[in-house]
């Protein structure tokens, strides 16, 4: 059975880890900065947050999520970072920390929980076109450097 849990500091490698697969599978290495930035606003829980997915004591799952406003309507939930161990998909982790989200955001009144993901990522794209609706929008990116 799936549980799903805040993230406590014993859970800090086990979510690195994760965060890790996760940031890897976008081709993405942000270096030790970028978690121990990350880690601190999960802890924080003022502006960023995490929620992790356990099948028994280990950690599986993790998902980052934020509250934004909207200029059309009241605030919205955007899920940024969703991610399974593959040793533990295809068991209702991805769909339990998503309607922990959902359930988070609805608490704080917000319109609705939305994210993103590669068009090719057909595992993920199964269980997000269960759970949600698919917009139809396209994003674009217009990277900028850091400031000196």
């Amino acid at each position: 059975m799936v549980t799903i849990t805040t993230l406590e500091e014993s859970d800090r490698d086990p979510w690195q880890a994760l965060f890790q697969a996760y940031l890897h599978f976008y081709g993405r290495d942000p270096g030790p900065a970028l978690y121990d930035r990350a880690w601190r606003e999960f802890r924080s829980g003022a502006r960023m947050h995490a929620l992790g997915a356990r099948l028994g004591d280990e950690l599986v799952g993790i998902t980052h999520y934020f509250v934004h406003p909207s200029t059309s309507g009241r605030d919205v939930c955007y899920l940024q970072d969703l991610f399974t161990a593959p040793h533990a998909r295809g068991q209702g982790v991805g769909r339990a920390l998503i309607e922990a989200v959902a359930a988070w955001a609805a608490e704080r009144d917000c319109s609705k929980v939305y994210w993103q993901t590669q068009e090719g990522n057909t595992t993920a794209r199964r269980l997000y076109d269960a759970v949600a609706n698919y917009s139809g929008f396209v994003v674009y990116d217009l990277p900028l450097s850091p400031r000196s």
